[in-house]
């Protein structure tokens, strides 16, 4: 991580999530209802906080704690084929908003994707509180590229996980 912090972002556009996404990378969307009213709402943002949406065994932030603030770096550690990586990003942007909290990161150079990904609780004018992940990717390590069908089951699974892991931490009560 500290190797990255003087790193640029592996991608031009940085936080082209918040308004036109690239259209030379895959894009994903992907949207739950995690529950509703305002305690549901105040719980996903928690969560969001406390980067729960990684924590599926085969995927985990460190270091644990990183505030979500723009400029902060964290790799994101994934267990994919028998061996253990780890992938730098940076936060891009922060939204916090009356109805809507979240954030973007980017890929540094330590990073076997190239893209970002947003991540984002939405309370909604019949008070359903929303779980929403849009990213842009494409690979960037030689490998990921040889193996491009199983980095998209990677990023399949951890979207569909990420979904339930939220799902869990809103309904925890």
């Amino acid at each position: 991580i500290d190797s990255q912090r003087d790193q640029l972002f592996t991608y031009s556009g940085v936080g082209a999530t918040r308004k036109t996404l690239p259209q030379d990378f895959t894009i994903d969307h992907n949207r739950i209802q995690l529950g509703k009213g305002i305690e549901d709402y105040l719980r996903g943002i928690d969560a969001l906080k406390k980067w729960q949406q990684f924590d599926l065994g085969w995927v985990s932030i460190v270091p644990d704690g990183v505030p979500i603030e723009v400029g902060e770096i964290v790799a994101v550690k994934a267990r994919a084929f028998g061996s253990w990586s780890l992938n730098a990003a940076r936060v891009v942007y922060v939204i916090n908003e009356e109805k809507r909290f979240g954030f973007a990161y980017g890929t540094l150079p330590d990073h076997v994707e190239c893209g970002e990904e947003r991540f984002m609780i939405e309370f909604d004018e019949n008070e359903s509180v929303w779980y929403d992940i849009l990213a842009f990717s494409k690979p960037r390590h030689p490998l990921v590229r040889m193996s491009f069908p199983l980095g998209r089951m990677l990023q399949k699974r951890f979207a569909r996980e990420s979904l339930q892991r939220m799902i869990k931490a809103v309904n925890k009560k």
